[in-house]
């Protein structure tokens, strides 16, 4: 690596005033060039070794005031320090009345300000062997200020190379767009949820977003609970995401990673420029630290480079131990939860279905016969009625109905009035808005669930018939890359969807173990990553919402829930659960990450949920009647629908808990 005098370098960046000087970071991965404009160090651009410009990076930072008629540049007269991988800048924002003395503009434009608002030091490291640049600010606050925006990193990918052209860009838990789709779009929300450029700082999942072209992704990394700034008791402000792609802030051809400050407070509307304005006195310190990569792959593959080079996190404290958890649900299913005659149920509402036995019921069973809750779950079983087991025509019709609706390319298609049929959500949301979906569309999950079952009846009936369709459904999918089509009776048919990760991952591995086809398992790790970007990795200070997860990053029926600010669990754990009834390992599927980890981190979260009516921490949602029953008890241990990222609070339905406990059950076994 080098870092050098480059007088030859020619900028390819056109939006910048070439001041005829540069210096070069550059390794086998990755080259820096940082350039000095008339005014002042500095700006920098990317290039990977094929000589693609990936990146500009605009300012070593920028500050909009106020009581200022233009944002004001961070500059360094010279370098303050440099070695074979560093730059280090002192920097001070650009004073306007300096700037315009002796100009046309003197006489007549009067700035307020004598000296440079912000001054400190900018330090750019580049990792010696790998495409990694470390971007680090120390400021401090010259002025009693009222600051619009501060800027720290500010990449705009793209720019001056190939523009807005990309393959698609993740901001996990908010943002997955493909193609020529737009974030902050509304082709999953409807106003005023679609604007999702600078979002609430407790909805974005993982701290790193990215955009990717032709096999490279660039992206922006940092620390989301970093205390940026704060002054007395005032509010700390840590570090906020601004997210485009394409550049819809700016108006740019390309795409926007970045970070500022303030934080935004309601996630809506135009975050980059804060209203009220943000505080800044003399002497304030301001620090930020942040990350550009450049990952081989697509923007996911810069999500799971993050989570490998940070771990993933501990899983949550377990509420009570394993066992104990077990024996609460149980009694919670076996007294609250239990209906004499009906079955298993919450009862929240005169159309609630029950079930004969809860999920767990058997394992547990086996597990803890001398359980004081075993021998009432065991006679209340057997109490109802079994459900007569399907015989081989029933199964053999129902396999064949299936491939009745399989397409000559393997796929299935939507059918909402028909076979898809769950509630009349889509049709209402037809009719009021615009179509969730049409018939005659095909998406991941359409054709995972189906080949699930394929395998099963196959496994069941001996009908080879059944496990090749199972096939050609896989085989129909191995180009896809965004998981589609889960919740597809509520939400938006192609939008980013967790369900529909899962599924995937499991119809993959069923079919990698009955083939040994090697691109199945390469599936099965990919769609098991793409859970990373609907899953909860960090939490800030006093929310616990460690391994929460999103179920989709779009809207129900356009209106009326926003699955950006809300977590769903029971979705998640369904995957694992599956995998557990099918026999399969998914930890071994992609030893890349630790997915049995994962798992315990995901089912302890879950535990966390679990409902206390002494909290008072949950609401219901289209069943507010239900509120009595919650505070009385009745639905205490149960799993709630919702969690709300910014609020910290939970809402919707309370579920049944048993999806949680099959999960306890799975760990347990590795426990011995």
């Amino acid at each position: 690596m080098t870092t050098s005098p480059d007088l030859t370098t020619q900028p390819r960046y056109r939006h910048a005033a070439y001041g005829g000087e540069s210096r070069v970071l550059r390794n086998d991965a990755l080259r820096v060039d940082v350039h000095r404009r008339t005014t002042g160090w500095g700006w920098a651009e990317l290039t990977a070794p094929d000589g693609t410009l990936l990146a500009v990076l605009d300012h070593l930072g920028e500050v909009c005031l106020r009581d200022s008629p233009v944002p004001m540049r961070l500059e360094a007269a010279g370098i303050a320090a440099a070695t074979t991988h560093e730059l280090a800048f002192d920097v001070r924002a650009t004073v306007v009345a300096e700037a315009l003395r002796g100009t046309s503009f003197d006489t007549w434009i009067g700035s307020p300000f004598t000296g440079p608002a912000l001054t400190g030091r900018v330090t750019l490291t580049l990792d010696p062997a790998d495409a990694r640049l470390r971007l680090h600010y120390v400021l401090e606050s010259q002025q009693d200020l009222y600051v619009r925006y501060l800027r720290g990193p500010w990449l705009r990918v793209g720019e001056g190379s190939f523009g807005a052209d990309r393959d698609d860009a993740i901001l996990p838990g908010v943002e997955w767009a493909v193609g020529r789709e737009w974030t902050s779009g509304t082709d999953w929300f409807r106003d005023p949820w679609a604007m999702r450029v600078t979002p609430h700082r407790t909805t974005v999942a993982v701290p790193v977003m990215a955009v990717s072209r032709a096999g490279t992704a660039v992206a922006l990394s940092w620390e989301p609970d970093q205390d940026c700034t704060g002054w007395f008791s005032m509010r700390r402000e840590h570090p906020q995401p601004v997210f485009a792609a394409p550049n819809l802030v700016e108006r740019r051809d390309g795409s926007l990673l970045g970070l500022m400050l303030p934080e935004a407070r309601d996630g809506a509307g135009d975050g980059w420029h804060a209203d009220p304005p943000m505080e800044l006195h003399r002497g304030q310190r301001i620090e930020l630290t942040a990350h550009v990569s450049v990952v081989t792959g697509r923007s996911l593959d810069a999500v799971t480079d993050w989570v490998v080079r940070n771990g993933l996190p501990e899983p949550p404290a377990p509420r009570w131990p394993i066992e104990e958890t077990l024996h609460r649900i149980a009694e919670a299913v076996t007294t609250r939860l239990w209906h004499e005659g009906r079955g298993y149920g919450t009862a929240q509402s005169e159309t609630d279905t029950f079930r004969r036995e809860p999920r767990f019921a058997r394992a547990y069973l086996d597990r803890f016969p001398d359980s004081p809750h075993a021998r009432t779950m065991a006679e209340q079983v057997a109490s109802l009625a079994p459900e007569p087991e399907p015989g081989t025509d029933a199964l053999l019709a129902e396999g064949r109905e299936l491939l009745a609706h399989q397409r000559p390319d393997g796929s299935f298609g939507f059918d909402p009035e028909g076979r898809h049929w769950r509630k009349d959500d889509f049709l209402v949301a037809r009719d009021l808005v615009a179509p969730m979906g049409q018939p005659g569309d095909t998406a991941l999950d359409l054709s995972m669930t189906p080949a699930i079952r394929l395998f099963e009846l196959a496994a069941l009936t001996g009908e080879q018939e059944f496990s090749a369709a199972a096939r050609r459904a896989l085989d129909a999918c191995l180009d896809l890359h965004r998981p589609e089509g889960g919740d597809f009776w509520e939400t938006p048919l192609h939008a980013p969807n967790l369900l529909a990760a899962g599924h995937a991952a499991i119809a993959y591995e069923l079919g990698f173990g009955l083939f040994g086809d090697p691109r199945y398992r390469e599936r099965t790790a990919h769609w098991l990553r793409t859970l990373l970007a609907f899953t909860h990795l960090w939490e800030p200070r006093g929310m616990p919402m460690t391994y929460n997860t999103k179920p989709c990053l779009c809207s129900s029926d356009w209106y009326f829930a926003n699955w950006v600010r809300d977590h769903v669990q029971w979705e998640v754990l369904t995957t694992f659960a599956l995998a557990a009834e099918h026999g399969l390992d998914l930890a071994a599927a992609d030893p890349l990450v630790d997915w049995r980890r994962y798992q315990e981190g995901v089912t302890w979260a879950a535990v966390r949920w679990l409902l206390d009516h002494r909290d008072d921490t949950w609401r219901p949602h289209n069943l507010p009647a239900s509120l009595d029953l919650y505070r009385e008890g009745r639905f205490d241990m149960c799993l709630p629908d919702t969690h709300n990222a910014t609020t910290g609070l939970y809402g919707g339905m309370a579920i049944m808990p048993d999806i949680v406990a099959v999960n306890l059950l799975d760990l347990l076994g590795d426990a011995g």
